[in-house]
This record gives C-alpha cells, sequence and structure tokens, in this order.
C-alpha cells in the first residue's frame, strides 16, 4: 500500500466533512420542511409517504454522523453510496410527477438523476481512503 501523504490526508477529511455536512442539511430538512420530500416519494411505497421523508433523513443523518467520526467513516462512507442508491427511485419519481410543470422545475427534476453519479462517487471515496480501525 502507497502510504497517503498529509495533504492527501486533510483533503480525505474535507471531503469527507462536506460529505457529513451535506447530509446533515439534509436530514434537518427532511424533519424541518418534509413536505416536498413526502411529494416525491414513489406512489409504489407502502405506508403514509410521511413515514418515508422521516426514515429517509433518520438514515443520512446516522450516515452523516458515521463519516463525520473518524472510526466510522469507512462504514459511513459504504453505507452513503448505498443510501444515495436507495434514493435513486424517489429522484426518478419526482422528474416524472414534475413533467407538467414550468420548464425550469423540470429541467431540476431531469438535472438531478445524473447528480446521484458523483454522489455515489464522493461516498465511494471516502469509505475507500478513511483509515482502517
Amino acid at each position: 500500500m502507497i502510504p497517503r501523504s498529509p495533504a492527501d490526508t486533510r483533503t480525505d477529511r474535507r471531503l469527507a466533512a462536506g460529505l457529513a455536512g451535506l447530509l446533515g442539511v439534509a436530514a434537518v430538512l427532511h424533519v424541518v420542511r418534509p413536505e416536498p420530500f413526502d411529494s416525491i416519494v414513489p406512489r409504489s411505497m407502502p405506508g403514509e409517504p410521511r413515514f418515508w421523508t422521516y426514515a429517509s433523513g433518520a438514515a443520512e443523518g446516522a450516515v452523516a454522523a458515521a463519516i463525520a467520526h473518524p472510526r466510522t467513516r469507512r462504514a459511513g462512507g459504504w453505507a452513503a453510496a448505498g443510501l444515495f442508491a436507495a434514493v435513486f427511485p424517489a429522484n426518478v419519481s419526482m422528474a416524472l410527477r414534475w413533467r407538467d410543470k414550468a420548464p425550469v422545475l423540470r429541467a431540476v427534476g431531469w438535472g438531478r438523476l445524473p447528480l446521484q453519479v458523483p454522489l455515489v462517487l464522493w461516498a465511494l471515496r471516502i469509505a475507500r481512503t478513511a483509515p482502517r480501525r
């Protein structure tokens, strides 16, 4: 294994802090403003959309905490990659439901889909570069 330079280690910590922050903000928004998240829960999901909004917010908060802590960062990175894959159907649902919206909203709906790829890659980088504990 090639030793990592101090600059690489600082970059890795910053990347982890950034993703933890992004996920933490998303988690809070799921609780504070759940309505937009309720509206994109796929209709095929059982139960009430609010349950899935809160559950996904709790998952985002737990993953954010795991990434933020060096001992759990590796597992948190893998969990984040899985979480981003798991919420992809909600993003597809949103894009489909927004077909009749204003052109800007349609663009946002469809534009979110390819953004999942860099998020997954970001999470995988964190998982792969976190020190083994």
